[in-house]
C-alpha cells in the first residue's frame, strides 16, 4: 500500500485473522425487507459498483475460492446476501449487489433501489458498510450517490480500493489522494481507506481487522 493505513495493533490483526478462519456459510438471499433476518446479530455489508472485485475480494478475505459464486448466481444478483462468519456465527457479512448494472430492466433496478435505501435507513445491526472502489478508476458519480445515502443514513462506511496492483505506483497515489479529499466531504465516512489487492493479498489482514474491530 501506498498511503498511509489506518493503525492496526497486532492484537486487531490476530481477531481479524481468528474471525475469518472460522466458518462463513450461506444463509439466505433477502428480496424484501420482510425477510431481513431478525436473530439481533450483528452485520457488516460489502457494496460496490458492478465488476469492482468484490467477489474476488470476499473469497480473499474468506480464504475460499468460491464463496461469492452463491451471489452471482442467476436469480440472486439482485438479493442482499447473508453468510454467518466466525465461530457460532457471531455475524453476518451482507454481499449487496453490485451497482450500476447497466442491462438491469428499470423496473427491477427500481426496486434493487428501494431495497437498498430501506435496509440502509433502518437497520440498527449494521455496524459498517465496507464501499469498494476500484483503484484504478476511483470514486464516480454512482459511488458519490451511494456515499450520499450513507451519510443521510448515518450509517458508519469505511471505503476499500480494490485491484491496487492494477494501475502503476503513480497513478494509484493519484487515486488515493483524490479518494482522500472526497472523503474529507462525508460525514459518515471514515477518513482512512484501505488499499487491497484480492490477487496478491495487499492489505487484507488490515481489512479482515477492520471488520473484527466495528464489531466492538
Amino acid at each position: 500500500m501506498t498511503m498511509d493505513s489506518p493503525e492496526f495493533t497486532a492484537a486487531d490483526i490476530a481477531k481479524g485473522e481468528a474471525l475469518f478462519k472460522g466458518p462463513c456459510t450461506f444463509v439466505k438471499g433477502v428480496v424484501s425487507i420482510d425477510d431481513l433476518p431478525k436473530d439481533g446479530r450483528p452485520e457488516v455489508a460489502f457494496a460496490g459498483r458492478s465488476n469492482v472485485g468484490k467477489s474476488s475480494l470476499i473469497n480473499a478475505l474468506t480464504g475460499r475460492t468460491s464463496l461469492a459464486r452463491v451471489s452471482v448466481t442467476p436469480g440472486r444478483t439482485r438479493e442482499l446476501n447473508f453468510f454467518t462468519l466466525g465461530k457460532d456465527g457471531q455475524l453476518y457479512l451482507v454481499d449487496m449487489p453490485g451497482y450500476g448494472y447497466a442491462r438491469a430492466s428499470k423496473a427491477a433496478v427500481k426496486g434493487w433501489t428501494r431495497l437498498i435505501r430501506e435496509y440502509l435507513r433502518g437497520r440498527r445491526e449494521l455496524k459498517r458498510v465496507f464501499l469498494l472502489i476500484d483503484a484504478r478508476h476511483g470514486i464516480k458519480a454512482n459511488d458519490e450517490e451511494t456515499m450520499k445515502l450513507l451519510d443521510e443514513a448515518a450509517v458508519s462506511y469505511q471505503v476499500v480500493l480494490t485491484k491496487a496492483d492494477k494501475p502503476k505506483a503513480s497513478e494509484l497515489l493519484a487515486v488515493e489522494a483524490k479518494a482522500a479529499a472526497a472523503l474529507a466531504k462525508h460525514p459518515a465516512a471514515y477518513p482512512q481507506m484501505l488499499t487491497t489487492s484480492s490477487r496478491f493479498g495487499g492489505g487484507i489482514p488490515e481489512l479482515r481487522a477492520a471488520v473484527a474491530v466495528s464489531l466492538t
